[in-house]
Formats: C-alpha cells, sequence, structure tokens
C-alpha cells in the first residue's frame, strides 16, 4: 500500500465520523504522545532481554499503528510527504556526530 492509499482511508475514516473538527496539530501532537506512551507501557517492569509474548508483541503492532495513524493525519495537516521528510533528516544526520561515537573511537 502506498502512502497516498493510507491518507484515503484515513481521511474516509474521519470523515465518516466526523472527527476532522478535532484534528488539529495540538490535538493530534497529543494523541501522539498518548499513544507512544502505550508503546512504552508495553516494556515497564521488563528486563531489557525478556522476549515479547505474542500477545505482547501484537498489542506492540497496534499501538505503533496507532501512533503512526496519528503521525500521518498530523503530516496531512502539513502537506508533507513523510518519505521525503525522512529522506532529508537522513541527509541531515550522515553528516551528524554523537559525542559517544568519537569517544568509542578512541
Amino acid at each position: 500500500m502506498e502512502y497516498q492509499d493510507v491518507l484515503q482511508i484515513l481521511r474516509k475514516f474521519t470523515d465518516e465520523r466526523g472527527w476532522e473538527k478535532y484534528h488539529n496539530l495540538k490535538d493530534l501532537a497529543l494523541s501522539v504522545n498518548l499513544e507512544a506512551s502505550e508503546v512504552l507501557e508495553i516494556f515497564q517492569w521488563k528486563d531489557e532481554k525478556q522476549q515479547l509474548t505474542p500477545e505482547e508483541t501484537a498489542h506492540l503492532k497496534e499501538e505503533i499503528a496507532d501512533t503512526l495513524i496519528y503521525l500521518f493525519y498530523m503530516c496531512d495537516k502539513l502537506k508533507m510527504d513523510p518519505y521525503k521528510e525522512i529522506q532529508k533528516k537522513m541527509a541531515i544526520n550522515e553528516h551528524r556526530h554523537w559525542p559517544e561515537e568519537e569517544s568509542a573511537k578512541k
């Protein structure tokens, strides 16, 4: 599925429910944060080496999807192509250096 196909599905879903009035950047940003917190909640109190159960993995995928949905709504509001923005940001990151990288080289 292409990005424009996803946007059509999201727009239709929103239009059918009359939710457009709630989809302003501030509220969408809040929703992104809330859904991302639900991603974190899956890992709360777990050792980093502990494997997720199949149920937890399914739940994690749902919460990631929820987070992406709100991010895509924001992209639509901003009339931005997230894939192009990722490409631009990765080009910037290619030239960045973090202190941890520098100390690891020594």
